[in-house]
């Protein structure tokens, strides 16, 4: 009986999963279906390196930065921001405004020129920490909302460009040689720094957007040095020295108040603007205030400290022993949180 019971049980259940699914071949197996956690864990990684937990990037965002160690936020700036930014970066070019600390760059082309009090004269803008209309880009709150999820709650702006690429005087000068961020940092763990780059209006190949080398942030920082290219190469231009050619390169075609989101050893550039206009951008690179300064004696970035060190010299008459480190903690502040170690 308990035989003929089981087997009137096993026929009932047969009957029944066919009702279910009547593509159901009698005697098959049934197959579990995969949990939609199962599913996550197949599509992308259960461990994440280069970004934190958080409730703002989705899946596929999160993926693609860990994958390509960038990520491209449509729209985020507001045009009314760009242009308060905009203005306030004439002003300093017409000497209307003074920055403490801001370090002006111009063109070798036109740097032993004689100076114009416009524009046309200026082709970058650093360390504008101590202008309050340009450090608001750095505390944009849908900024840090991103920045946070890179870095964590305590965020320090650690270096401020507004980028005023010109039109190419036709000895490419207004090139980009192919870099890493890093090589600039005396700070880690690189994992914990990130960069905002925002159109200020559209850019794209012709005008000299970026081109970046997806994937290459995974490798390790690399000897960085001047090319050798006829024209010359602007001050601190400093590119890599060797890195797998091979690698495709996407360019990033970027519309007003465009961001993209990078990390400090994804290898990128820009080349030359062909436009008659010069074309803008505004970035913040930061970190999280728990990193820390390292020594970068006896390594490649040894020959990058004597030619920054040589430069604060010069710019703030220093006459007593300084370190890289030294000439990055006077030219930092505070986004948000704690400052804690840097």
């Amino acid at each position: 009986m308990e035989e003929s019971g089981g087997r009137g049980a096993s026929l009932r259940l047969e009957v029944l999963l066919r009702h279910l699914s009547p593509s159901r071949a009698a005697g098959a197996t049934l197959a579990p279906s995969p949990t939609s956690g199962q599913l996550a864990t197949e599509k992308y990684p259960t461990q994440f390196r280069y970004t934190l937990d958080n409730n703002l990037l989705s899946p596929e965002q999160r993926h693609f930065y860990e994958e390509n160690g960038y990520l491209v936020i449509r729209n985020l700036v507001s045009s009314e921001d760009i242009e308060c930014f905009r203005n306030e970066f004439m002003k300093i070019c017409k000497n209307e405004v003074k920055v403490p600390g801001l370090l002006i760059m111009r063109d070798i082309s036109i740097a032993k020129s004689e100076f114009i009090a416009d524009q046309k004269a200026v082709t970058k803008i650093q360390d504008f920490i101590g202008d309050e209309e340009l450090f608001r880009y750095c505390t944009l709150p849908q900024i840090l909302k991103y920045v946070e999820c890179i870095v964590g709650p305590n965020i320090m702006a650690m270096h401020t460009m507004l980028i005023n690429k010109p039109p190419d005087p036709g000895k490419k000068s207004s090139r980009h040689p192919l870099h890493q961020d890093l090589h600039y940092f005396p700070f880690r763990p690189a994992d914990r720094i990130v960069c905002s780059w925002t159109a200020m209006e559209r850019i794209d190949r012709r005008n000299g957007c970026l081109v970046v080398l997806p994937g290459s942030h995974k490798g390790p920082l690399k000897q960085h040095d001047y090319p050798e290219w006829e024209g010359g190469v602007n001050k601190m231009y400093h590119g890599v020295r060797d890195y797998d050619k091979s690698t495709p390169r996407v360019h990033l075609v970027m519309e007003k108040g465009d961001t993209v989101f990078f990390h400090p050893l994804l290898i990128h550039g820009s080349g030359m603007n062909r436009t008659e206009g010069f074309r803008k951008a505004i970035s913040c690179h930061y970190a999280s205030s728990d990193c820390h300064y390292i020594d970068v004696k006896g390594t490649s970035q040894e020959k990058l400290e004597e030619e920054v060190v040589a430069i604060a010299k010069k710019k703030y008459g220093v006459d007593s022993p300084i370190k890289l480190k030294d000439a990055w903690m006077i030219r930092s502040r505070l986004a948000k949180g704690k400052r804690i170690n840097l």
